[in-house]
């Protein structure tokens, strides 16, 4: 299947980014690239479609649907590559991800646009994971890093290119464009897929796998639960529903426990183990990025600001955790322990800065005004790229002996069921807020004020948990 060197000597950006390689590379770079350009591509066009079909109401479920199919979709990757092989697999997704598109372009109702949402999602998730899968497949073991290097950068190109086209869309008057201007990218990638990766044949062989269906269905139900709490008007309601998801959520470790297909390693669910209190860790570090979501119509409703200027500020959070994140990684020993230290206090600092300054229309008239809250927004990021490298690495150096991949694999599940399950505690904070009723200006304002600084509880969770897992990990490191 594979074109590439074999060659140690040879394992250049070069070898990787010509020939047979070159296509392959924009194959694969190219799902994780249109899977997140359009994550911030709708992030930047929402207010515009509320506007134009309503449904302010079921803001956040844009997000959480997506975000839980998508974990659904990223869970059958490996299945249906051993099913369908590379190729097949690959235009599948690309072909489930474009059916979710047109239905978003077409959507007359919220309803019809979070169906396309959804099926987006579990397309967008199975195009992630082969992504990833599939280096492996069609390139050489000496050019693997690169390639993961290269895929993973897709995200920040999506940080520049989601917003421009996004906020162009929105701007002129016709965001439904937005979704169609995905499809000939679609398409291109899909031919690419056709010409230079293998089918089922060229797969070496491998035993069969099995997909930890009871886990998925709770873990589904449990992020649902939660979303529905946001229709209530009624603190009780959204009370119950909250517990609910949580009660969901205390019985996956219970059912994954027993099951023959684990979604999660041994000592995952408690964070009485070192791998538990670092999973836990990373939740509570990464939660406060699902404020985003919000941001653009923040700025749009209570600011007055384009949709494009709107779509670039709130990118200053994906951007700080890029900025952040790489030289971080270079850090290690007392440096890195500093840095995993410091990220809770950067985000805390970072989220009540938003939580005073976002309210205050006042505040962002001035060019120092709009100067800090870029700052603060970036500082969101920043602060979780702080700590993320060495979150990961000691999550990998926790992993129970023989779940090594288990564990690894399970970081991208754990992530993205955070995201879902703050994104849809989000819908319930704004809307009990005001967002909807009386919304305008007045609910946006008391919306961003609790959203804000509600979600500066995880990272203050964080110190909390952070102290133990030091106090734990101290022996290790003397």
């Amino acid at each position: 299947m594979s074109t590439g060197t074999s060659h140690v000597s040879n394992a250049s950006w070069a070898a990787l980014l010509r020939g047979g390689n070159a296509l392959r590379s924009i194959a694969l770079a190219g799902g994780v690239a249109l899977h997140a350009i359009n994550v911030y591509i709708v992030t930047t066009i929402l207010p515009s479609v509320i506007q134009d079909i309503g449904g302010l109401e079921y803001y956040a479920w844009n997000t959480t649907l997506f975000v839980v199919t998508s974990i659904v979709g990223s869970a059958l990757s490996a299945k249906l590559i051993e099913t369908l092989g590379p190729r097949a697999a690959y235009l599948s997704a690309v072909a489930v991800f474009t059916a979710g598109s047109v239905v978003c372009a077409l959507a007359p109702s919220m309803p019809w646009l979070l169906a396309g949402r959804s099926v987006q999602g579990l397309g967008g998730g199975i195009l992630f994971a082969l992504s990833y899968a599939l280096i492996r497949l069609v390139f050489e073991a000496a050019l693997w890093s690169r390639a993961m290097a290269l895929v993973s950068g897709m995200w920040g190109v999506a940080t520049l290119c989601g917003p421009a086209i996004g906020g162009m869309f929105a701007q002129s008057g016709h965001w439904r464009l937005a979704f169609w201007a995905l499809l000939p990218a679609a398409a291109a990638l899909a031919l690419i897929v056709v010409l230079k990766v293998g089918n089922k044949a060229a797969m070496p062989k491998s035993s069969p796998t099995s997909l930890p269906l009871s886990t998925l269905a709770l873990l589904v139900a449990s992020v649902l639960a939660i979303t529905l709490a946001s229709l209530s008007t009624g603190l009780a309601g959204n009370l119950a529903g909250i517990g609910a998801g949580l009660a969901i959520a205390v019985l996956i470790a219970a059912v994954d426990a027993r099951a023959a297909k684990r979604l999660l390693p041994t000592g995952a669910y408690s964070i009485g183990t070192p791998l538990g209190a670092l999973y836990a860790l990373m939740c509570l570090v990464v939660a406060a990025i699902t404020t985003e979501i919000f941001v653009p119509y923040f700025l749009q409703v209570i600011h007055g600001m384009t949709p494009l200027a709107a779509g670039y500020m709130t990118a200053a959070m994906a951007a700080g955790w890029t900025l952040a994140a790489m030289p971080s990684a270079t850090r290690s020993g007392p440096a890195a322990n500093f840095l995993v230290r410091l990220s809770p206090v950067v985000i805390l600092a970072s989220l009540v800065a938003l939580a005073v300054m976002t309210p205050r229309a006042a505040l962002l008239q001035s060019y120092a005004g709009l100067a800090v809250y870029v700052v603060a927004l970036a500082g969101v990021g920043f602060g979780i790229g702080l700590s993320w490298p060495h979150l990961l690495t000691r999550i990998f150096n926790a992993a129970p002996p023989g779940e090594e991949t288990l564990t690894s694999s399970s970081i991208t599940t754990v992530q993205l069921y955070a995201t879902a399950l703050t994104a849809a505690l989000a819908g319930v904070i704004t809307n009990g807020a005001g967002l909807a009723d009386p919304g305008g200006v007045a609910g946006a304002q008391r919306a961003a004020l609790w959203l804000f600084a509600s979600f500066a509880v995880a990272p203050a969770a964080a110190l909390l948990l952070l102290a133990r897992v030091t106090r734990e990990r101290a022996p290790a490191v003397a």
